[in-house]
């Protein structure tokens, strides 16, 4: 769980959101948003499951369990998802 509380914070921040902004979203307070981060205090299931669907990854990326990051490709036509994959591709072969 130590990834756990990185996470959340690394992804609010990439959502441009701030503590009360996404305490808001889930109906929580700031101090548990903050709990959460300095990991003083775990989420319920109830509540993992609601911060995965906010930040649009899985359960298993937030417990550090999975190290992927999903994309999610709902909506996007077929064209769209073969650039997608071919951006990635590029991406890395940039790193190798």
């Amino acid at each position: 769980m130590l990834d756990f509380k990185n996470r959340i914070k690394q992804l609010r921040i990439q959502k441009s959101l701030t503590q009360d902004q996404a305490a808001q979203r889930l109906w929580v307070t700031k101090s548990t948003i903050s709990a959460y981060e300095m990991g003083t205090k775990y989420p319920s299931l109830d509540m993992l499951i609601k911060l995965a669907a906010m930040y649009n990854v899985t359960t298993d990326y937030l417990l550090g369990v999975d190290k992927k990051r999903q994309i999610d490709i709902t909506g996007l036509t077929p064209k769209q998802v073969e650039i997608i994959n071919i951006l990635i591709d590029e991406l890395k072969k940039d790193r190798s």
